[in-house]
């Protein structure tokens, strides 16, 4: 339950501009940033690993295309519903200068309160969404999964308190809780025939689980209150960034909409494997980077120069560790399909290359989303998802009538980088974050994402689609990749930055030894 959205100040102004970054705080911060990673990145892999071999598991013994549909139409809504439960008021817990606690009684008053309303709201209407989407038998799906909406207006606040102090090992037992319990509950159910519904009550029983976790690891932050000053600033500060969170999750998620009620249930349920196998390298990496990034760039949002290099630095991390993971499954969607799931969910290949393309957009569009919040610069963002999402409706509808999966899948990619990279890339050079910067982290991935390409789809002529040649691929693939971008590690492990904070304090030193 990734809850990380935050009042005032100990004066008890409020304020949603960070603090000027101190020249001892780099240092402190920095250390809290690389352990909170590294704790983040485990938890993320270890419960990727863990969903994808539940997926595999229901994929091929339980569950067929038409209750995937379900679950992806239910799934979206729950989605799209999670971005607004809590008015985006609770970044305040992490964002705001002050002690939270003196602010939390109202955040958790507004998140409980707004998330109730919409989750009877979602009640009522779901048998007309579910028509509308072209999944009627999604109805009871929704209004039992969309209980994970109160769940998570509830648990905000102790997630919020974890998340500002980067308490990442802490969230990684509460993920494990969570996981287990969901996907103990959703597989028993499955093979019990409950299709689509057995995904819904999992994910019920795991955010429960979530909640109570967040409440034991952070005791004292679950209590009610009202202050109407504070609810006040809370909303002003909340409501944009619901609205651009909002945008965010309808452009991701616009695409199962226009499949479901386009295509029908069964290719709903093909794009939807499709859209999740394209999504492992996302959430491995970009879901673990996010959950520090958003609280590590608000403190270096009082230094433009930090800040870019910042950016810069985590950037050209993700990038390079998501490169070859995208190039491979797309140089190699149809034998990881059919090795992985099965032969009757070949389908869904021919719309994985074009969204692995789609992810490996997304996710530097989400860390560039991340800077743009943390800077204050919500009128940006919320122009940029804006254009995102007018752009891509029309585009997404021509293209699933005209070529079905694939259409949608290339019209994804077609706007993404004709449009919405150009706009951020925009956004963040108003904030100081030039082409350059962006440029220098993203080069040599490029370069080695290229070779990783051509080495795939030579290779793969001579070697065939067995299991052992797809190993011997991937390595070759994997070895060329990490030769082209062996030049950059220096500036991804930060040495860079090190050597020349020293090589510029060095002949300061001198000049004291002088003078003295």
């Amino acid at each position: 339950m990734d809850t990380a959205r935050a009042p005032g100040s100990e004066t008890g102004e409020t304020s949603d501009t960070p603090a000027p970054a101190t020249d001892a705080a780099p240092a402190s911060l920095g250390r809290k940033v690389r352990s909170a990673a590294r704790w983040s990145l485990i938890n993320t892999v270890v419960m990727r690993l863990g969903n994808f071999a539940t997926g595999i598991l229901l994929a091929r013994f339980a569950l067929g295309p038409a209750e995937w549909g379900v679950y992806g139409i239910a799934q979206t809504v729950l989605l799209v519903l999670l971005s607004a439960n809590e008015l985006g008021v609770g970044l305040a817990i992490v964002r705001w200068d002050g002690d939270p606690r003196r602010f939390a009684p109202t955040v958790l008053s507004l998140g409980a309160l707004s998330s109730g309303l919409l989750y009877a709201g979602i009640f009522a209407a779901a048998p007309t969404v579910a028509g509308l989407l072209g999944s009627p038998d999604a109805s009871g799906v929704l209004r039992v999964m969309c209980l994970c909406v109160v769940l998570d207006g509830v648990a905000q606040v102790p997630a919020g308190f974890l998340t500002r102090e980067f308490a990442q090992g802490k969230r990684m037992v509460i993920d494990a809780l969570n996981f287990v319990l969901s996907t103990s509950v959703t597989v028993v159910l499955a093979f019990a025939g409950w299709g689509a519904m057995s995904f819904a009550w999992g994910a019920v029983a795991g955010n429960v689980a979530a909640l109570i976790g967040c409440a034991v690891a952070a005791p004292g932050t679950l209590k009610f209150g009202w202050d109407r000053e504070q609810a006040r600033a809370l909303l002003k500060f909340g409501l944009p960034l619901a609205g651009a969170s909002l945008l965010a999750l309808a452009v991701v998620n616009v695409d199962t909409m226009v499949v479901g009620s386009t295509l029908g249930q069964v290719s709903l349920g093909f794009y939807v494997l499709a859209f999740n196998m394209s999504g492992w390298p996302v959430r491995v990496i970009s879901e673990a980077a996010r959950r520090v990034s958003f609280a590590g760039f608000s403190r270096l949002a009082g230094s433009p120069q930090a800040l870019a290099q910042g950016f810069s630095r985590a950037l050209g991390v993700l990038i390079t560790g998501t490169v070859p993971l995208c190039v491979l499954l797309a140089g190699l969607a149809g034998p990881v399909v059919g090795l992985v799931y099965g032969s009757q969910w070949l389908p869904a290949a021919k719309a994985l290359p074009w969204l692995m393309a789609l992810g490996l957009v997304r996710i530097g569009c989400e860390l560039a989303y991340d800077c743009l919040v943390a800077t204050g610069q919500r009128r940006s963002l919320f122009l940029v998802q804006g254009l995102w999402l007018v752009a891509l409706v029309p585009v997404l509808i021509v293209a699933a009538r005209a070529n079905g999966i694939v259409g949608v899948s290339q019209g994804h990619v077609l706007v993404a980088v004709g449009i919405v990279v150009p706009a951020f890339l925009f956004a963040l050079s108003r904030g100081g974050i030039g082409v350059g910067w962006i440029a220098g982290a993203c080069g040599w991935p490029a370069l080695g994402g290229a070779v990783m390409a051509a080495i795939i789809l030579g290779l793969e002529r001579h070697l065939g689609e067995s299991g052992p040649a797809l190993l011997a691929i991937g390595a070759t693939a994997m070895a060329g990749y990490t030769v082209c971008v062996l030049p950059s590690r220096n500036r991804l492990l930060g040495t860079e930055v090190r050597r020349g904070r020293r090589r510029t304090s060095a002949p300061a030193r001198h000049t004291q030894g002088d003078t003295t």
